[in-house]
């Protein structure tokens, strides 16, 4: 609530820009809908009526439409500037957080075991997550370039989406927990997520309809189009030190800090050494890790910002852990590495969960960390290996192993030229590459593979592969988004494609698209049929490029990171870039 009232004053003259087309979102509402909502001209007295129909026209777009009228009604104080209306839509979600905030501690208090404990103290952290990046997106709000509505409404729901996506964690949590903690933190969160979702709607109709007015260029924002010049123009800040470092070998870096286990660095520990790193700094700090196995709890914090980690190999540096869920610690709280601060960049690092299959959920690698890229790393592990948490993530020539769901989350994340490694699972178990966790219509989050492999670990010989069958993924929640785009399928690959999680379950509101993947795995003749399974074209799937989909041009030519911008050409085999 502090965040928002301090920078209102801030955002309120630019928000005066989206008036016109929050105006028009009202005009388009009324003139789309039946006339239980019916305009009227507004006279003396008529204030309240007039702020009403003005909320109500705002709350048309939305999923939730009572909750999203009865709580911005609360506080409109009888303002009819639909801005306002706007804004304070966004201030209702973060007041329901806090609420729900003050409901976990009071949870708390009364668990009894150990593990009802721990996922409660866990939904304190994420819905503080929560709140921080509402915020973050209402900050943005001030800046929405309405010459691109469909570039700024992304970077608003970016937020939004990891906020929606925070909340749901925090019930993922409850997993496995006894007494009536996890149904309280549930009701306790229902109005702050519906309320987030409907942030995320009214946010998707202004660019709507932004669009639909065409209106004029009035900024430029970030990495710009030097119209004179006809070149990107990088923002200050971005050396070309940082630019160039990824293509040098680590004999050539200058680090800010060593770590190695020998004693001849700096530091023993990645923990040490991230202790003196600067937060909130726009200068990269460049942490080279010497070859060694370091068995350390790793956190890159949110403050932490900008932090390029270096190794001498993705199997010679490598982090490890084996934190599991069977060991009674929340699947969130079990990865070997974490990355929250914006901006982070690894190069040729391993990270490691070596708890093994018998030990079910078990993350190497936790990311919720915007603009962060991973360069020729290998993540290792069995069921959850890879969290894609939250934010912009991008992966190239990475090699990613596991068994069940071992690419997972709600992130944007797009994976180039990697290998995903199917590992022998359990005897009883099947293997599933993905589980994508896009839980709202109104989401933008997805998991993208452009010319990517997956194939089988040494460890899994074929004999195996109809006793414990790979699918490509299932959809763990309602919405959930998953692409192989121009990527090679072996032949591990049950003819079905993708699996149900329980029932029927999102079957019908996934979106599940193949495209001209190659392999004897690629063959889609006998895939499911469910509605949620589809055929896109290559024009469709531009959309889901790096170019698009992460806004990658904006950022990945700064970090080094070699990168497809869009597809490759149409039908070519063998594709190497």
């Amino acid at each position: 609530m502090a965040g928002i009232n301090k920078k209102a004053a801030i955002i309120g003259g630019s928000v005066i820009l989206l008036a016109a087309v929050v105006a028009s979102v009202g005009v388009v509402v009324y003139r789309n809908t039946s006339s239980s909502v019916t305009p009227q001209p507004a006279g003396n007295g008529d204030n309240l009526q007039t702020t009403s129909r003005s909320i109500q026209a705002i709350c048309q777009a939305t999923d939730y439409r009572d909750i999203c009228v009865s709580s911005i009604s609360k506080v409109a104080n009888g303002t009819t500037d639909p801005s306002e209306i706007v804004k304070l839509s966004f201030q209702v979600a973060v007041d329901h957080l806090r609420q729900a905030v003050q409901s976990s501690k009071l949870l708390s208090a009364a668990a009894a075991d150990p593990r009802t404990k721990d996922a409660l103290q866990t939904c304190r952290e994420l819905i503080e997550y929560a709140v921080e990046d509402i915020n973050t997106s209402f900050n943005k709000l001030g800046g929405f370039n309405l010459s691109d509505p469909e570039k700024a409404a992304d970077e608003l729901k970016l937020w939004l989406d990891s906020a929606a996506t925070y909340q749901e964690t925090c019930l993922d949590g409850f997993q496995n927990t006894t007494g009536d903690a996890a149904a309280g933190m549930r009701n306790a969160l229902n109005a702050s997520m519906a309320l987030t979702d409907n942030v995320l709607a009214i946010v998707g109709q202004l660019a709507d309809v932004a669009s639909e007015l065409k209106l004029p260029n009035y900024f430029r924002r970030r990495l710009l189009f030097n119209e004179e010049a006809k070149e990107i123009v990088f923002p200050s800040w971005v050396s070309a030190d940082r630019r160039k470092l990824l293509s040098v070998p680590p004999s050539g870096i200058r680090p800010d800090v060593v770590v190695a286990k020998d004693g001849s660095g700096d530091f023993s520990t990645i923990m040490a050494a991230l202790g003196v790193a600067p937060t909130k700094s726009e200068k990269p700090f460049v942490i080279y890790v010497k070859t060694g196995v370091y068995k350390e709890k790793v956190t890159v914090f949110r403050n932490q910002t900008n932090i390029i980690m270096v190794g001498d190999g993705a199997t010679s540096s490598k982090v490890t852990g084996s934190l599991n869920f069977i060991d009674g610690v929340v699947t969130f709280k079990t990865a070997s590495f974490v990355v929250m601060g914006e901006g982070f960049i690894a190069r040729d690092m391993g990270f490691e969960n070596s708890a093994g299959p018998e030990k079910h959920q078990a993350v190497a690698l936790l990311v919720q960390a915007d603009r962060s890229a991973f360069y020729r790393c290998q993540i290792d592990g069995y069921q959850d290996t890879l969290y894609v948490h939250t934010l912009r993530q991008f992966y190239r020539d990475c090699t990613i192993s596991g068994t069940i769901d071992f690419i997972f989350g709600d992130a944007k994340a797009i994976f180039q030229n990697c290998l995903m490694l199917v590992r022998k699972p359990l005897s009883n178990q099947q293997n599933i590459v993905t589980a994508q966790g896009r839980k709202s219509r109104m989401s933008a989050t997805g998991i993208i593979l452009l010319n990517c492999t997956v194939a089988a670990d040494a460890s899994f010989p074929a004999s195996l592969h109809a006793v414990n069958p790979t699918y490509l993924g299932r959809p763990w929640k309602a919405y959930s988004r998953t692409f192989y785009i121009q990527s090679t399928l072996g032949a591990l690959i049950h003819p079905d494609g993708w699996l149900p999680w329980l029932g029927d379950f999102g079957l019908q509101t996934c979106f599940y698209s193949e495209v001209e993947n190659t392999g004897p795995g690629a063959d889609k003749s006998r895939r499911v049929k469910w509605r949620g399974v589809k055929n896109v074209d290559y024009p469709h799937a531009e959309k889901f490029t790096a170019e698009h989909f992460l806004w990658g041009n904006d950022w990945l030519p700064q970090t080094g990171v070699p990168y497809i911008p869009g597809l490759l050409p149409e039908l070519q085999p063998g594709r190497i870039h």
